[in-house]
């Protein structure tokens, strides 16, 4: 049965996890991506009548540009974002060993979703972890990394399964499932979500990045009370002052 943790458990949980946080071999995203999602039934899909089939697009005036051709790439026009564990017992804090990230500690099973509708640039469904190696791309176990369409890469490890046709190069949705939380890699047997926001950078292999760059406890709060706090700005701050060396 499900119980509640105390803080202070977060407390010991997070000094012993000091060391989690990175994905697998990487892997390159496919050229064109591929879009993925859950079925849905016919009858949730609209009637189209034949006369609305066949009524012609209105048509733009003369000399105004399109919504499409004045929505740049890196501002779309609704960014939606999704807490990444879908799950009622979830506990965090906004602290982490070595660098900023977070560990979302929730039960094995409970689903890992996409924080915002995006592209897979990474999953790692192998679990090479040596314990007592030095830190490296392997400490994350099984995990998944997304480039979302406002810009930034969500990071995702120590998961027990990556879903079905969740590969490099596939179209992901805001809250669609990526995974399930689990304990592999260097998770210390506890189960978890080690939670990392970053710049893309090189997208692919750039671990010390990936694992995050930035505090992600007040973007997680906001997310999980319904809000939309975005963490593009800080996001491009780091990346700005840092060139992508983390």
């Amino acid at each position: 049965m499900r119980f509640l943790r105390t803080l202070s458990g977060l407390t010991l949980a997070a000094a012993v996890l000091a060391g989690c946080g990175s994905a697998g071999a990487p892997s390159s995203p496919a050229a064109t991506p591929r879009f993925v999602e859950p079925a849905t039934s016919a009858a949730a899909q609209p009637e189209v009548t034949e006369s609305a089939a066949a009524a012609p697009a209105p048509a733009a005036k003369a000399g105004t540009p399109s919504p499409e051709a004045k929505r740049s790439s890196a501002e779309p026009a609704e960014v939606k974002y999704a807490f990444p564990v879908d799950a009622s017992n979830v506990d965090f804090h906004g602290t982490h060993g070595k660098y900023p990230a977070t560990d979302l500690f929730a039960d094995c099973g409970e689903r890992f979703v996409a924080t915002t509708s995006g592209v897979v640039l990474e999953v790692s469904r192998t679990d090479a972890y040596v314990k007592g190696r030095p830190d490296g791309p392997l400490n994350g176990g099984l995990s998944v990394s997304l480039r979302g369409d406002d810009g930034v890469r969500y990071y995702g490890s120590h998961l027990s399964e990556v879903a079905d046709g969740i590969d490099a190069g596939v179209r992901v949705r805001a809250g669609q499932l990526l995974g399930e939380v689990g304990k592999t890699g260097n998770a210390n047997n506890v189960c978890h979500l080690h939670y990392g926001i970053s710049p893309p950078c090189a997208e692919t292999g750039d671990w010390k990045v990936r694992r995050g760059v930035i505090w992600p406890a007040k973007y997680l709060r906001s997310w999980r009370d319904g809000g939309q706090k975005s963490p593009v700005a800080e996001v491009a701050a780091w990346e700005k002052e840092n060139d992508c060396q983390a």
